[in-house]
């Protein structure tokens, strides 16, 4: 049973110190997801959700999982948090968190692990909170799930942490209900939750999509401040890439549930190396160009059931022809294009034919 708040008593509220890591120092590799495959069974057949999909999290990093929707972004990190249902779930591959295999773990294993190692911010807080119970209750609920301490100190850490996320009176905002919250609150109170236990992994998953734009931009700095406070590593799922280039470190970019380009965020917005990335990037608005200048990708994503053969993206790409065949037969491997970028694509040259001018004068640079 969730506690009340009705008798806490009003505290100053502080922020509380992250716990040292000696043994984790910033930038370790805290999340190893290796050849992860997810599949759910549905009257059409399997649905392919993730396939072959590898990646890593560093403590002090934050990195972006960006694709159009049914890309296999969040199905990926639910599987982080084992919240799959395994009798209708097919799972293999591995995912190692701080050193622990999650995929075949048992329930006793893994609610050890959430909340504790890591911990996520879903799209809709609305329904993320039980409307029953109070605010401060639940994240004093969460704390006490992994802390053997009483109920006042739980009822204190979690007003310390409401007021970490910038929410004001916290105290008083303790005792309320989550509809008595506004959107933007109801977000932080989320992170405050997630938080609590000062998990090594904090995944976000859309954390702005329901707020008006000046609401997103405090999530995602208070999202920053507290990712230094804490030294936690962070995954963010998203399809808006200005929010990538502004937070994140590094860049996971899916389509039809595989990774199609790895690599650093600046390296890949700057210059992109798979046409999927180059087309979402052809796709945003420049201040410096009309309306008409945009370019969306063609088609829509294929069904996760009925892939195409050979390149999942090839129904859609610009640059199918400069390949021929290939793009219809066989699947691309996830290839080395320079140290620490991954591709999956077709392409010899796909710097050069993605971006020209860029690759001219790098040449006219060489030359002189």
């Amino acid at each position: 049973m969730t506690m009340d708040f009705e008798e806490i008593v009003p505290v100053q509220a502080a922020a509380p110190r992250a716990v040292e890591r000696t043994e984790t120092p910033t930038g370790e590799i805290v999340l190893k997801v290796d050849d992860l495959t997810v599949r759910f069974p549905s009257d059409e057949g399997p649905v392919n959700a993730v396939q072959n999909l590898s990646y890593e999290a560093r403590l002090g990093r934050t990195l972006a999982i960006v694709g159009e929707s049914g890309s296999g972004k969040s199905v990926s990190s639910m599987t982080v948090l084992g919240l799959h249902n395994p009798e209708r779930t097919f799972i293999s591959g591995s995912v190692m968190l701080d050193g622990e295999e999650i995929v075949g773990a048992s329930e006793a294993t893994l609610r050890k692990v959430r909340s504790a190692k890591v911990a996520m911010v879903f799209q809709d807080p609305q329904s993320s909170l039980h409307p029953f119970y109070k605010v401060g209750g639940q994240i004093a609920e969460a704390y006490l799930a992994h802390h053997r301490v009483s109920k006042a100190v739980a009822r204190k850490r979690a007003v310390e942490m409401l007021d970490l996320v910038g929410i004001p009176n916290p105290d008083r905002r303790a005792k309320q209900y989550p509809h008595e919250f506004s959107g933007g609150m109801r977000q932080r109170a989320m992170i405050a939750l997630g938080l609590v236990n000062d998990p090594m992994l904090l995944i976000a998953d859309e954390p702005t999509t329901a707020l008006d734009v000046t609401v997103q931009a405090q999530i995602l700095d208070l999202i920053g401040d507290l990712q230094k406070e804490f030294g936690s590593a962070v995954i963010l799922i998203t399809h808006d890439l200005a929010v990538v280039a502004e937070v994140s470190d590094d860049i996971l970019v899916m389509y039809a549930g595989r990774a199609v380009e790895r690599g650093l965020t600046r390296d890949v917005l700057a210059r992109p190396n798979h046409p999927y990335t180059w087309g979402l990037l052809q796709s945003l608005p420049s201040a410096s160009e009309d309306a008409d200048s945009l370019k969306a990708i063609r088609g829509a994503p294929p069904s996760l059931v009925h892939l195409p053969p050979g390149c999942s993206f090839h129904p859609r790409c610009d640059f199918q022809d400069l390949v021929g065949d290939a793009c219809l037969s066989q699947l691309p491997e996830l290839r080395s294009v320079a140290p620490g970028r991954l591709i999956r694509c077709h392409l010899a040259t796909p710097d050069e034919t993605l971006n020209p001018e860029a690759a001219l004068i790098d040449h006219q640079e060489i030359s002189s």
